[in-house]
């Protein structure tokens, strides 16, 4: 395995999201086995759905609320933040230069049941 294929900076995968607001504006750097490193970084509105796998945030930059299934809290630069798999969660009020990383891991349905 060479660095190419386990390093990657935010900026590679910024210049390949999508431009039009209309469109899911995520990318991924990384791939392994069933995790996917990248960033997330829509526009106005955050249109996602719930996902098969767990999930995990780590704010780059900008701030608003988060909700998920039902509960709001803030973010922030530097946060984190975990959704299990199968949550329903979005951001809302965020600030135009809110960018995160997003890692998905693990089986469908997550690792409710996993030792921790």
């Amino acid at each position: 395995m060479s660095s190419t294929d386990w390093r990657f900076s935010l900026e590679q995968v910024r210049q390949n999201l999508p431009l039009d607001p209309a469109v899911l504006r995520a990318g991924y750097g990384l791939r392994h086995g069933t995790m996917r490193v990248g960033i997330y970084a829509p526009q106005q509105v955050d249109a996602q759905q719930p996902h098969k796998q767990d999930e995990l945030y780590i704010v780059i930059g900008g701030s608003g609320d988060f909700v998920k299934n039902g509960e709001r809290c803030r973010f922030a630069a530097n946060d984190v933040l975990f959704v299990e798999a199968g949550s329903t969660h979005r951001f809302e009020n965020f600030t135009e230069d809110f960018c995160t990383w997003v890692i998905f891991w693990g089986p469908e349905g997550g690792e409710a049941g996993a030792d921790r």
